[in-house]
Protein backbone atom coordinates (compact mmCIF):
# COMPACT_ATOMS: atom_id res chain seq x y z
CA UNK A 1 0.00 0.00 0.00
CA UNK A 2 1.22 3.51 -0.79
CA UNK A 3 0.26 6.64 1.09
CA UNK A 4 -0.98 9.22 -1.43
CA UNK A 5 -3.11 11.49 0.76
CA UNK A 6 -1.81 15.05 0.76
CA UNK A 7 -3.29 15.55 4.23
CA UNK A 8 -1.15 12.74 5.64
CA UNK A 9 2.02 13.68 3.76
CA UNK A 10 1.91 17.31 4.86
CA UNK A 11 1.42 16.35 8.53
CA UNK A 12 4.36 13.93 8.78
CA UNK A 13 7.20 16.43 9.43
CA UNK A 14 5.31 18.13 12.27
CA UNK A 15 4.50 14.75 13.80
CA UNK A 16 8.16 13.71 13.54
CA UNK A 17 7.25 10.74 11.38
CA UNK A 18 9.56 9.55 8.61
CA UNK A 19 8.02 8.01 5.48
CA UNK A 20 9.93 5.29 3.66
CA UNK A 21 8.45 4.26 0.34
CA UNK A 22 8.07 0.70 -0.97
CA UNK A 23 9.94 -1.00 1.84
CA UNK A 24 10.41 -4.76 1.60
CA UNK A 25 9.29 -6.54 4.77
CA UNK A 26 11.61 -9.37 3.75
CA UNK A 27 14.45 -7.02 4.70
CA UNK A 28 12.91 -6.19 8.09
CA UNK A 29 11.99 -9.69 9.29
CA UNK A 30 14.28 -12.45 10.53
CA UNK A 31 12.65 -14.97 8.17
CA UNK A 32 13.53 -12.82 5.16
CA UNK A 33 9.99 -13.19 3.80
CA UNK A 34 7.40 -10.51 3.07
CA UNK A 35 5.99 -8.10 0.50
CA UNK A 36 6.38 -4.35 0.07
CA UNK A 37 4.56 -1.36 1.53
CA UNK A 38 5.15 2.13 2.91
CA UNK A 39 6.81 2.35 6.32
CA UNK A 40 6.17 5.13 8.85
CA UNK A 41 8.87 5.49 11.53
CA UNK A 42 7.66 7.37 14.61
CA UNK A 43 10.14 9.37 16.71
CA UNK A 44 7.69 10.92 19.18
CA UNK A 45 5.22 8.80 21.15
CA UNK A 46 2.83 11.72 21.51
CA UNK A 47 2.34 11.70 17.71
CA UNK A 48 0.80 8.25 17.56
CA UNK A 49 -2.80 9.27 18.24
CA UNK A 50 -2.79 12.05 15.64
CA UNK A 51 -1.10 9.81 13.06
CA UNK A 52 -3.58 6.99 13.50
CA UNK A 53 -6.50 9.42 13.28
CA UNK A 54 -5.12 10.64 9.94
CA UNK A 55 -4.71 7.10 8.65
CA UNK A 56 -8.27 6.19 9.66
CA UNK A 57 -9.74 9.35 8.14
CA UNK A 58 -8.08 8.44 4.85
CA UNK A 59 -8.95 4.75 4.96
CA UNK A 60 -5.34 3.57 5.28
CA UNK A 61 -5.02 0.19 7.00
CA UNK A 62 -1.97 -0.25 9.22
CA UNK A 63 -0.02 -2.68 11.39
CA UNK A 64 2.64 -2.17 14.07
CA UNK A 65 6.08 -3.66 13.49
CA UNK A 66 8.58 -4.35 16.25
CA UNK A 67 11.87 -6.07 15.47
CA UNK A 68 10.33 -8.57 13.04
CA UNK A 69 11.81 -11.56 14.85
CA UNK A 70 8.78 -13.86 15.15
CA UNK A 71 6.84 -12.65 12.13
CA UNK A 72 5.77 -14.22 8.84
CA UNK A 73 4.42 -11.73 6.28
CA UNK A 74 2.58 -12.51 3.05
CA UNK A 75 4.22 -11.77 -0.32
CA UNK A 76 3.41 -9.11 -2.91
CA UNK A 77 2.11 -5.59 -2.43
CA UNK A 78 0.76 -5.50 1.11
CA UNK A 79 -2.77 -4.14 1.78
CA UNK A 80 -1.60 -2.10 4.78
CA UNK A 81 1.14 0.33 5.76
CA UNK A 82 3.53 -0.44 8.60
CA UNK A 83 4.21 1.71 11.66
CA UNK A 84 7.43 1.32 13.62
CA UNK A 85 8.96 3.18 16.55
CA UNK A 86 12.34 4.73 15.80
CA UNK A 87 15.30 3.17 17.62
CA UNK A 88 15.99 5.15 20.79
CA UNK A 89 19.32 6.47 22.04
CA UNK A 90 19.75 5.67 24.84
CA UNK A 91 17.26 2.85 25.09
CA UNK A 92 17.66 2.23 28.82
CA UNK A 93 17.67 4.54 31.86
CA UNK A 94 18.55 3.05 35.26
CA UNK A 95 17.35 4.13 38.69
CA UNK A 96 18.52 1.76 41.42
CA UNK A 97 17.15 -1.69 40.43
CA UNK A 98 14.62 -0.36 37.94
CA UNK A 99 15.41 -0.16 34.22
CA UNK A 100 13.16 2.15 32.17
CA UNK A 101 13.37 0.77 28.64
CA UNK A 102 12.07 2.06 25.31
CA UNK A 103 10.02 -0.66 23.61
CA UNK A 104 11.99 -0.17 20.38
CA UNK A 105 15.28 -1.03 22.12
CA UNK A 106 17.02 -4.24 21.08
CA UNK A 107 16.37 -6.98 23.66
CA UNK A 108 19.86 -8.44 23.65
CA UNK A 109 21.50 -5.02 23.97
CA UNK A 110 19.17 -4.23 26.88
CA UNK A 111 20.11 -7.42 28.72
CA UNK A 112 23.81 -6.66 28.18
CA UNK A 113 23.47 -3.04 29.33
CA UNK A 114 21.71 -4.09 32.52
CA UNK A 115 24.27 -6.84 33.14
CA UNK A 116 27.14 -4.36 32.94
CA UNK A 117 25.35 -2.40 35.64
CA UNK A 118 25.08 -5.48 37.86
CA UNK A 119 21.39 -6.10 37.17
CA UNK A 120 20.59 -9.70 36.25
CA UNK A 121 17.69 -12.11 35.98
CA UNK A 122 17.31 -11.89 32.20
CA UNK A 123 20.36 -13.95 31.19
CA UNK A 124 18.17 -16.47 29.36
CA UNK A 125 16.84 -13.74 27.07
CA UNK A 126 20.25 -12.67 25.74
CA UNK A 127 19.90 -14.64 22.51
CA UNK A 128 16.20 -13.99 21.93
CA UNK A 129 16.04 -11.74 18.84
CA UNK A 130 13.91 -8.64 18.39
CA UNK A 131 12.88 -5.67 20.48
CA UNK A 132 11.88 -5.29 24.10
CA UNK A 133 8.33 -4.44 23.00
CA UNK A 134 8.04 -7.63 20.97
CA UNK A 135 9.36 -9.70 23.86
CA UNK A 136 6.89 -8.00 26.18
CA UNK A 137 3.90 -8.63 23.92
CA UNK A 138 4.46 -12.40 23.78
CA UNK A 139 6.08 -12.75 27.22
CA UNK A 140 9.26 -14.05 25.61
CA UNK A 141 11.25 -16.53 27.60
CA UNK A 142 14.03 -19.10 27.51
CA UNK A 143 15.95 -21.32 29.91
CA UNK A 144 13.58 -20.71 32.79
CA UNK A 145 13.37 -16.94 32.31
CA UNK A 146 10.44 -14.89 31.03
CA UNK A 147 10.36 -11.13 30.71
CA UNK A 148 6.97 -10.80 32.45
CA UNK A 149 8.54 -11.84 35.74
CA UNK A 150 10.38 -8.51 35.95
CA UNK A 151 7.75 -6.07 34.66
CA UNK A 152 6.75 -3.27 37.04
CA UNK A 153 4.75 -1.11 34.60
CA UNK A 154 4.12 -0.67 30.90
CA UNK A 155 3.28 2.47 28.94
CA UNK A 156 1.42 1.78 25.72
CA UNK A 157 -0.88 3.22 23.12
CA UNK A 158 -4.21 1.42 23.40
CA UNK A 159 -5.91 1.36 20.02
CA UNK A 160 -9.30 0.47 21.50
CA UNK A 161 -9.46 3.70 23.51
CA UNK A 162 -7.10 5.84 21.37
CA UNK A 163 -5.27 6.80 24.55
CA UNK A 164 -1.79 6.51 25.99
CA UNK A 165 -2.07 4.37 29.11
CA UNK A 166 0.24 3.21 31.89
CA UNK A 167 -0.51 -0.24 33.28
CA UNK A 168 0.88 -1.60 36.54
CA UNK A 169 2.12 -5.19 36.79
CA UNK A 170 -1.05 -6.37 38.54
CA UNK A 171 -3.16 -5.08 35.64
CA UNK A 172 -1.38 -7.33 33.13
CA UNK A 173 -1.73 -11.09 32.71
CA UNK A 174 1.50 -12.88 31.78
CA UNK A 175 1.21 -16.52 30.73
CA UNK A 176 3.30 -18.89 28.61
CA UNK A 177 3.97 -16.96 25.37
CA UNK A 178 0.81 -14.95 25.93
CA UNK A 179 -0.22 -11.69 27.58
CA UNK A 180 -3.42 -9.73 28.07
CA UNK A 181 -2.33 -6.99 25.65
CA UNK A 182 -4.61 -6.55 22.66
CA UNK A 183 -3.12 -7.36 19.22
CA UNK A 184 -3.29 -3.70 18.17
CA UNK A 185 -1.80 -2.25 21.38
CA UNK A 186 1.52 -0.51 20.72
CA UNK A 187 4.17 -0.95 23.42
CA UNK A 188 6.04 2.30 24.18
CA UNK A 189 8.10 1.88 27.35
CA UNK A 190 8.45 -0.64 30.15
CA UNK A 191 9.92 -0.52 33.64
CA UNK A 192 11.73 -3.70 34.65
CA UNK A 193 12.64 -4.37 38.28
CA UNK A 194 15.75 -6.56 38.23
CA UNK A 195 17.74 -8.31 40.97
CA UNK A 196 21.24 -7.10 41.80
CA UNK A 197 23.96 -9.53 40.73
CA UNK A 198 27.72 -9.26 40.19
CA UNK A 199 28.51 -8.71 36.51
CA UNK A 200 30.84 -11.72 36.32
CA UNK A 201 28.11 -14.00 37.66
CA UNK A 202 25.63 -12.65 35.10
CA UNK A 203 28.23 -13.05 32.34
CA UNK A 204 28.75 -16.69 33.27
CA UNK A 205 25.00 -17.31 32.93
CA UNK A 206 24.92 -15.51 29.57
CA UNK A 207 27.80 -17.61 28.25
CA UNK A 208 26.06 -20.82 29.33
CA UNK A 209 22.83 -19.82 27.56
CA UNK A 210 24.75 -18.86 24.41
CA UNK A 211 26.52 -22.22 24.38
CA UNK A 212 23.19 -24.03 24.61
CA UNK A 213 21.78 -21.97 21.74
CA UNK A 214 24.77 -22.54 19.48
CA UNK A 215 24.50 -26.28 20.12
CA UNK A 216 20.77 -26.59 19.42
CA UNK A 217 19.52 -23.76 17.18
CA UNK A 218 20.14 -22.77 13.54
CA UNK A 219 21.63 -19.38 14.46
CA UNK A 220 23.23 -18.78 11.06
CA UNK A 221 20.00 -19.25 9.09
CA UNK A 222 16.90 -17.14 8.53
CA UNK A 223 14.22 -18.21 10.99
CA UNK A 224 11.51 -16.80 13.24
CA UNK A 225 12.52 -18.83 16.27
CA UNK A 226 10.07 -21.47 17.41
CA UNK A 227 7.18 -21.86 14.99
CA UNK A 228 4.82 -23.58 17.45
CA UNK A 229 4.13 -23.14 21.14
CA UNK A 230 4.88 -26.11 23.34
CA UNK A 231 1.67 -27.91 24.35
CA UNK A 232 1.17 -28.29 28.12
CA UNK A 233 3.67 -30.82 29.44
CA UNK A 234 5.12 -31.58 26.01
CA UNK A 235 7.66 -30.34 23.46
CA UNK A 236 6.55 -29.34 19.96
CA UNK A 237 10.09 -29.79 18.67
CA UNK A 238 10.35 -33.29 20.11
CA UNK A 239 7.04 -34.37 18.57
CA UNK A 240 8.10 -33.06 15.15
CA UNK A 241 11.51 -34.72 15.47
CA UNK A 242 9.94 -38.06 16.39
CA UNK A 243 8.08 -37.97 13.06
CA UNK A 244 11.40 -37.74 11.24
CA UNK A 245 10.59 -34.32 9.82
CA UNK A 246 13.95 -32.61 10.27
CA UNK A 247 14.98 -31.49 6.79
CA UNK A 248 11.42 -31.78 5.43
CA UNK A 249 10.71 -28.88 3.08
CA UNK A 250 8.19 -27.12 0.89
CA UNK A 251 10.06 -25.09 -1.67
CA UNK A 252 12.83 -23.31 0.24
CA UNK A 253 10.90 -23.43 3.53
CA UNK A 254 12.57 -26.15 5.58
CA UNK A 255 12.33 -27.79 9.00
CA UNK A 256 15.72 -27.15 10.58
CA UNK A 257 18.13 -30.08 10.79
CA UNK A 258 19.27 -28.76 14.17
CA UNK A 259 15.96 -27.95 15.93
CA UNK A 260 12.67 -29.36 14.63
CA UNK A 261 10.58 -26.44 15.92
CA UNK A 262 12.65 -23.95 13.92
CA UNK A 263 11.61 -23.58 10.29
CA UNK A 264 14.20 -21.83 8.13
CA UNK A 265 14.23 -19.91 4.87
CA UNK A 266 16.87 -21.98 3.10
CA UNK A 267 17.03 -19.75 0.03
CA UNK A 268 14.19 -17.80 -1.53
CA UNK A 269 11.23 -19.22 0.37
CA UNK A 270 7.89 -17.52 -0.19
CA UNK A 271 5.24 -16.94 2.44
CA UNK A 272 3.13 -19.54 0.64
CA UNK A 273 5.95 -22.09 1.03
CA UNK A 274 6.30 -21.40 4.75
CA UNK A 275 2.55 -21.45 5.40
CA UNK A 276 2.22 -24.75 3.53
CA UNK A 277 5.06 -26.25 5.57
CA UNK A 278 3.49 -25.08 8.83
CA UNK A 279 0.10 -26.52 7.85
CA UNK A 280 1.62 -29.83 6.73
CA UNK A 281 3.68 -30.34 9.89
CA UNK A 282 0.76 -29.35 12.13
CA UNK A 283 -1.49 -31.91 10.43
CA UNK A 284 1.10 -34.69 10.68
CA UNK A 285 1.54 -34.02 14.41
CA UNK A 286 -2.25 -33.97 14.87
CA UNK A 287 -2.67 -37.32 13.13
CA UNK A 288 0.08 -39.12 15.04
CA UNK A 289 0.11 -37.41 18.44
CA UNK A 290 -3.49 -36.19 18.61
CA UNK A 291 -2.32 -32.65 19.39
CA UNK A 292 -3.09 -29.53 17.33
CA UNK A 293 -0.06 -27.28 17.61
CA UNK A 294 -0.67 -23.57 18.10
CA UNK A 295 1.42 -20.99 16.26
CA UNK A 296 4.03 -19.07 18.21
CA UNK A 297 5.06 -17.25 15.03
CA UNK A 298 2.76 -14.32 14.17
CA UNK A 299 1.32 -14.40 10.64
CA UNK A 300 0.35 -11.25 8.73
CA UNK A 301 -1.81 -12.54 5.88
CA UNK A 302 -4.30 -9.68 5.44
Amino acid sequence: MRIESRQILEALPELQVELRRDVSLAELTYLGIGGTTDLLRISRHESIRALLNLLDENGVAHKFLGGGSNLLVIDGELPFVVLQLAQPDPGVVLEANVASVNAAADLGSTVTFCAKNNLGGMEGLIGVPGTVGGALRMNAGAYGTQIGSYVREVKLYRAATRELETLQREQISFEYRHTSFAPDDMMLTVKLELPSKPYQEILQGIRLCNEKRRASQPLGQKSAGCIFKNPPGASAGRMIDELGLKGFSVGDARVSDRHANFFVNAGRASAADMLALIADVRERVRQIHGVTLENEVVVWNA
